[in-house]
């Protein structure tokens, strides 16, 4: 008797993974979207300096590779894409943002104050209440025309991904901002690399769209590698009528859109499924800080 054959069952092909997980300039490439400064940012010479002096290379679609490509596109969306509604890399719903143990932050909020903004308390140097979304980031772009991100280490995978990145530019022109008291600071450029770094803890859903995402890093460090010395110039600027706040700081209105070509990439999240041990110590060592033992702590509400 003639045995009839078995076949084993197909398994069902993997789902694709999204775009922006495997190409860190797929959002770059949508074209139906509406951009802030007409069209979509050019951030060929910040990749240029990425590939550069990056201190890992992680292999192609590998966790880290893939959670560094997430970071890379939210924050493309996150300076450039006006309409929310553009945004592909965040679960809109669910999405929040928070600094520091501050207060979640819709995405709302980062496109009204800007990402520099949203990350960086009134401090001696900078205060985000006296800037706006595009002075913000022409005070820092001018500084740093270029500021890569790299994912140093992953923790933990989907759906909440743990991670530490890093951030850094050289300071090729003077820093000029505002700070606290009102005073324009000027630090003179000393050609230097800053360097940055902080962990964040983020949760994304079945699409790897971001949800939650809770990030610690002290935004003073920036600035005290900016003026080593602690060195700089301070005025007090009467203000001009009519006069706008990048001219009151740089002698000039803010210039040709294009300038605004490339921004600051911030954020952050290794592989397996979460574990409650590496979060909950994550958690602990940072929420066991506090403002006196940790002034970036302290936030002003």
């Amino acid at each position: 008797m003639a045995t009839a054959d078995v076949q084993a069952p197909v398994e069902p092909a993997a789902p694709a993974l999204p775009d922006y997980l495997l190409d860190p300039n797929a959002t770059l490439k949508d074209n139906s979207a509406k951009w802030r400064y007409g069209k979509a940012p050019d951030y060929s010479k910040t990749r240029e300096v990425y590939e550069q002096t990056k201190t890992k290379t992680h292999e192609a679609a590998s966790l880290p590779n893939l959670v560094e490509n997430l970071v890379k596109n939210w924050e493309v969306e996150a300076s450039f894409k006006p309409n929310i509604d553009d945004w592909r890399t965040i679960d809109r719903p669910n999405y929040t943002f928070s600094i520091n143990g501050g207060p979640p932050q819709s995405a709302e909020h980062m496109l009204k104050v800007g990402t520099y903004n949203a990350i960086i308390t009134p401090n001696d140097y900078y205060d985000p209440n006296k800037s706006d979304f595009a002075s913000s980031h022409k005070t820092f772009k001018r500084m740093m025309p270029t500021f890569a991100w790299e994912v140093l280490e992953v923790y933990s995978g989907p759906p909440v991904v743990a991670f530490k990145w890093r951030h850094w530019g050289v300071m090729k022109n003077d820093y000029a901002g505002f700070n606290d008291k009102g005073e324009k600071i000027v630090a003179k450029a000393h050609g230097r690399t800053l360097d940055i770094q902080g962990i964040t803890i983020a949760k994304v859903n079945e699409k790897v769209q971001l949800q939650s995402v809770e990030t610690w890093f002290d935004p003073m460090e920036m600035f005290r590698q900016i003026s080593p010395s602690g060195e700089v110039t301070r005025t007090k600027p009467v203000p001009i009528p009519g006069q706008d706040i990048s001219t009151q700081l740089h002698g000039e209105g803010l210039g040709d859109e294009e300038e605004m070509d490339e921004r600051l990439e911030a954020v952050s999240l290794r592989g397996g499924g979460a574990s409650a041990d590496v979060l909950a110590a994550l958690h602990a060592e940072m929420g066991d800080m506090s403002p006196a033992g940790c002034p970036f702590l302290a936030r002003q509400n």
